[in-house]
This record gives C-alpha cells, sequence and structure tokens, in this order.
C-alpha cells in the first residue's frame, strides 16, 4: 500500500489508478504561455498529467505523458499541492525560459481518457443516480445525494469548467458549479467579483477572467449554448 499515490481516490477527481513507477526529470522550454496541460489531483496530495493538448509545447515532449504524478517544478516540491495550485505555477513561470519537470510515471494504470486529445471536453459517461438526484463520491467525507443541475447550470457549469481549463490549465465541476451557483443571481460582474473574492478569494482570479465567467454564465440563462 506505500507504494500508492495517494491515500484517497475520488471519482471525479482522480480517474486511473496509479502506482509509482520509474522517476524522471525533464528540461521544458516555455516557448508559449500555454503548456498544453490540465492537472488533476486525488485530493490526498498529489497533482497528476489528466490531459495533454495535441500540438502543445508539452505534445511535443514524448517523456511526458497523461498519468505522470508531478513531484516538483525547478526543485520545489509539489507534494501537498493542489491541481489549481500547480497549476498557477506553470502558469507563472517566465516565458522563454527552460524549466525542469521532476514527475513520476505510473507503472500499472487503466487509462479512462486519451493519452493525446484536440483539447476538446472528455467523453461524457453516465451519471450514477435517478432522474432527480445524482450519487457523488467525494475524496473527503461521505457519499451524498444531490439534486441534478438545472438545463441552464448544466450548460453553465461545462462553459465555465472550459474557461478554468483555459485560464488556469485545471478540469473542476465542482469548482464551476460553486461560480455557477454564486453567479447566477448577481446583476452585474461587479457583484461576481465580489462574491467570488468571498468565496473563493485563493484563487485570485483575474479581472478578465471574472468577466468571461459572468459572461458564460449570461449566455446559458438566455440559452445561447
Amino acid at each position: 500500500m506505500d507504494k500508492l499515490l495517494g491515500g484517497q481516490i475520488g471519482l471525479e477527481d482522480f480517474i486511473f489508478a496509479h502506482v509509482k513507477g520509474q522517476r524522471k526529470e525533464v528540461e521544458v522550454f516555455k516557448s508559449e504561455d500555454a503548456l498544453g496541460l490540465t492537472i488533476t489531483d486525488n485530493g490526498a496530495g498529489y497533482a497528476f498529467i489528466k490531459r495533454i493538448k495535441e500540438g502543445s509545447v508539452i505534445d511535443h515532449i514524448q517523456l511526458i505523458s497523461v498519468g505522470d504524478m508531478i513531484e516538483a517544478i525547478n526543485g520545489q516540491s509539489l507534494l501537498g499541492c493542489r491541481h489549481y495550485e500547480v497549476a498557477r505555477l506553470l502558469k507563472e513561470l517566465p516565458r522563454g525560459r527552460t524549466f525542469t519537470l521532476k514527475l513520476t510515471e505510473p507503472r500499472k494504470a487503466f487509462d479512462m481518457i486519451g493519452q493525446r486529445s484536440g483539447g476538446g471536453r472528455p467523453g461524457s459517461g453516465a451519471q450514477l443516480g435517478t432522474g432527480r438526484g445524482t450519487l457523488r463520491l467525494r475524496s473527503r467525507g461521505p457519499a451524498t445525494v444531490e439534486d441534478l443541475p438545472s438545463a441552464f447550470e448544466e450548460k453553465a457549469i461545462e462553459k465555465v469548467d472550459d474557461l478554468l481549463e483555459s485560464y488556469m490549465g485545471i478540469r473542476d465541476t465542482e469548482l464551476a458549479a460553486t461560480m455557477v451557483e454564486l453567479g447566477k443571481d448577481k446583476r452585474n460582474p461587479d457583484e461576481l467579483a465580489e462574491a467570488l473574492d468571498e468565496r473563493l478569494g485563493d484563487f485570485a482570479f483575474p479581472d478578465e477572467f471574472v468577466f468571461d465567467v459572468w459572461g458564460a454564465i449570461g449566455d446559458a440563462k438566455v440559452g445561447r449554448y
């Protein structure tokens, strides 16, 4: 059991079994602002590469693969960091400079996502639940049955999740759902910004991102899908 990377596995946050394999250090030249990585974590302090965008900076480095655990950036340990913290560190690295990734690849895994993607959303599987509710398994706490989102909320969550990937390199439907819940009754972007700062201030979302989230929620409200 000490070989397992993480003590808990969340259905949404951690989508493949990971057993420690080979460690590797890879030098990456950041030629573009966006590296093409989508990061996830297992809720227990380990961040993983969830997706690599086709044609991106990382896509051209064959030593880096979906499923790799990101152990350190430039010698800074990332153990204990959430996926959005890792994504933020990668985003803040200066363009035109070389940095070092310390990775651990999985020795055994059953893959539920494509190794390389064209940047679209992963294939949507069937939800566990009834027509009135859905079963949500969490990395911490008990499983709960929650009401399914409305058609508006579902589309808004999808659009905000896309924005999270575009701006931060993460996909997090729970975070997107929280943002939609906070923003659906707000009258303007300033009110949304205040609500996000109060509830999710640690993320330090840039103004342009908040404005795009406001627009995405507004589009979903009026059916502009």
